[in-house]
């Protein structure tokens, strides 16, 4: 993920159903040891709201900029000296719940400048899968 400021941006949401109460999903989101278990290799919390996502071996640093419990988390993403950047890429978890039929869904909101819809579909297609196996959903 580079974070240069000449790249265009590409805001990619997708939304997914999962079997799962928000109470259960939440720290899956919102804690390095969930997020651990199907985002990334490894996820390191450096200081209080400051996370170290670890891809293909590479660190990618990010902060959690807000958060409501059993709701939503962001995760904006700083640059390798760990500092916020103007136009900064974050990823969004939003759990959102039908009152009508009950049934929760997982938001995702991909802020980066990744632009190819179909491999953002199949790589989210592919954590959710991976999240819904931990969740029992």
């Amino acid at each position: 993920m580079s974070l240069s400021a000449t790249r265009q941006k590409h805001r990619f949401s997708v939304e997914h159903p999962i079997n799962a109460s928000p109470k259960i999903l939440y720290p899956y989101l919102a804690t390095a040891s969930g997020l651990e278990q199907w985002f990334c290799q490894r996820v390191q919390v450096e200081s209080g709201q400051h996370f170290n996502f670890v891809w293909d071996n590479q660190p990618h640093y990010a902060e959690m900029s807000s958060h409501r419990t059993n709701r939503s988390v962001r995760f904006c993403f700083l640059d390798e000296r760990r500092q916020p950047v103007a136009d900064a890429n974050y990823l969004d978890f939003l759990i959102e719940e039908s009152q009508l039929t009950q049934e929760v869904y997982l938001r995702v909101v991909d802020y980066s400048e990744e632009t190819d819809e179909e491999e953002l579909e199949e790589m989210w297609a592919g954590l959710m899968q991976k999240l819904r196996e931990q969740v029992g959903g």
